[in-house]
């Protein structure tokens, strides 16, 4: 294979990524509006977008803003507004359409294990035999480290899972890591790893081996 058709592969691979994004924040947005959520069968779901709807809103009433002020600039130039109001009512969009898929997307605790999830880019499922250790940790930074997933919410982490051997995790352009411990956010942290806990004991009460 050439330089040239590796980098046309490459630049294929990532517009169809992009493709396949907005696609599913678009069906998130649908399941949002339904009311439902994606994938939270047979098992607890946990949310973690509380955090963000603020922010998230407020990001999207900024762009409401703008496109009502672009309007009013553009008014003497149709062709150009039109382009320009589509544009800014479609980010407004993509805007709501994130926080839906962060609200239809939770993650889920079953007893087969532990599914971590980021709105459409990170769909991590964790196998209960591989936790080591689950417990509740506040975190605010979070340094850059090999082996190490930090999915943080408003800038922290409140679970970490310990694990006792890696799993794999697959970035939104494909590429493949492997990870031994991960953070993330749960609006209800407590809940969560109590959950799991419970989900890996036995019904004495002693951890499945």
């Amino acid at each position: 294979m050439s330089r040239g058709e590796g980098v046309t592969g490459r630049t294929v691979r990532v517009g169809w990524a992009l493709v396949r994004h907005e696609a599913r924040l678009m069906a998130s947005l649908v399941l949002w509006l339904a009311r439902r959520t994606h994938g939270t069968g047979g098992g607890t779901a946990f949310g973690y977008a509380r955090g963000e709807a603020a922010m998230m809103f407020g990001f999207a009433f900024v762009c409401v803003v703008e496109t009502v002020a672009m309007s009013v600039l553009l008014a003497g130039r149709p062709t150009l507004h039109a382009v320009v109001l589509f544009l800014d009512v479609y980010t407004v969009v993509l805007v709501v359409a994130l926080y839906a898929a962060s609200v239809v997307r939770p993650h889920v605790v079953t007893a087969d294990g532990l599914r971590v999830r980021r709105a459409v880019h990170v769909d991590l499922r964790i196998p209960r035999e591989r936790i080591a250790s689950v417990r509740r940790e506040l975190r605010m930074t979070h340094a850059e480290a090999d082996g190490e997933l930090n999915l943080a919410v408003g800038s922290r982490t409140t679970v970490t899972v310990e694990l006792t051997e890696p799993v794999a995790h697959r970035s939104f352009l494909g590429r493949t890591r492997d990870v031994r411990v991960v953070r993330f956010h749960a609006d209800d942290a407590d809940g969560l790893v109590r959950v799991l806990t419970s989900a890996r004991q036995g019904p004495t009460g002693h951890a499945v081996p």
